[in-house]
């Protein structure tokens, strides 16, 4: 018991909050230069069947032999630089604020905050880096999209930060945040979902004796967390991507609203259409989730080994 609260001690003054703010962004960074294609596939798997339109993939692997055929291996990372300015701006202040956060709440006897402090936290901190990175989202979602487009109504935005100016010019700076609602309500469903489901994974597998500190635990803890994560985040995540995309034709929006998508989803392709990709869903978040928690372990735990001298692990999430 000393032990743990001593642990708790050493991080706390150890370890800065820029620290984990860098390590955050890093990690999720490092984690989609894997899952990218994974990401494109998800999206165009969501948008197939838009408007009671004939569905343009009837599977993944349809999907996924489609745009390789079409773009080749180029295509498969389109929307690169979006990906990973994305993590670059959300999931820096997600995990950022969620590890200042835990280490805050974190019990006296050093282990996690309790399970409803530790939901509360995954709310906080989604709904905040959502904030920071909707514009990224909004690129993200029309990079990858584009190409499925005739040509003569694709955007063509050359990197992030061309289709961020566009945007901006082309439309106002206010549709950088199209879709900022859904975006926020996800990132708290995906935070809420993804955070504590690996705190409290973690734990219970160390008391059973079969697990330590190291990458199976946090493999198989992050694992866990991706299923649920998909679970409860993929219906959300599915009318944000079209609200997103919506296009403005003779200057009437696509969409009424968030509610408008919703209903016409449900109307015209049924309940089950909500977790539509769920397979590419899975294989994205879920990798993406197990290399973000094993690169930010890692990289907390070698910092305080080489850099503060310290061989006390105490995990900050």
């Amino acid at each position: 018991m000393a032990g743990d609260t001593s642990a708790k001690s050493v991080a706390e003054k150890l370890t800065p909050n820029y620290i984990k703010f860098l390590f955050g962004g890093l990690a999720g960074m490092s984690a989609t230069l894997f899952v990218q294609p994974l990401d494109l596939l998800k999206n165009r798997m969501q948008m197939s069947g838009e408007g009671g339109k004939a569905k343009e993939h009837k599977t993944s692997f349809h999907a996924l032999r489609a745009i390789w055929k079409t773009e080749g291996f180029r295509g498969m990372y389109t929307g690169l630089s979006a990906g990973l300015f994305r993590q670059a701006t959300y999931t820096t202040a997600r995990l950022g604020i969620y590890q200042s956060l835990f280490e805050h709440f974190r019990r006296e006897d050093g282990r996690p905050p309790k399970f409803l402090t530790n939901l509360l936290l995954g709310i906080v901190s989604g709904g905040l880096g959502s904030f920071m990175g909707t514009p990224a989202e909004v690129a993200l979602v029309r990079m990858t999209l584009d190409g499925r487009l005739p040509m003569q109504e694709r955007r063509n935005y050359t990197n992030v930060f061309n289709a961020l100016i566009r945007i901006a010019k082309e439309e106002g700076v206010l549709k950088l945040w199209r879709g900022a609602m859904p975006t926020a309500g996800r990132a708290m469903i995906v935070n809420a979902a993804q955070m504590p489901t690996y705190s409290q994974a973690k734990e219970i597998l160390l008391a059973t004796k079969y697990f330590e500190q190291g990458l199976p635990l946090h493999s198989t803890a992050s694992m866990i967390s991706a299923l649920v994560t998909t679970a409860v985040s993929l219906p959300i995540d599915i009318v944000k991507t079209r609200y997103q995309n919506m296009k403005t034709i003779n200057g009437v929006p696509e969409y009424r609203s968030i509610l408008d998508v919703f209903t016409r989803i449900l109307r015209s392709e049924g309940i089950a259409s909500f977790w539509k990709g769920f397979t590419p869903y899975f294989s994205r978040l879920g990798p993406h989730t197990i290399l973000t928690f094993i690169f930010i372990e890692q990289m907390n735990k070698h910092y305080r080994k080489h850099v503060l001298k310290s061989n006390v692990y105490t995990s900050t999430l």
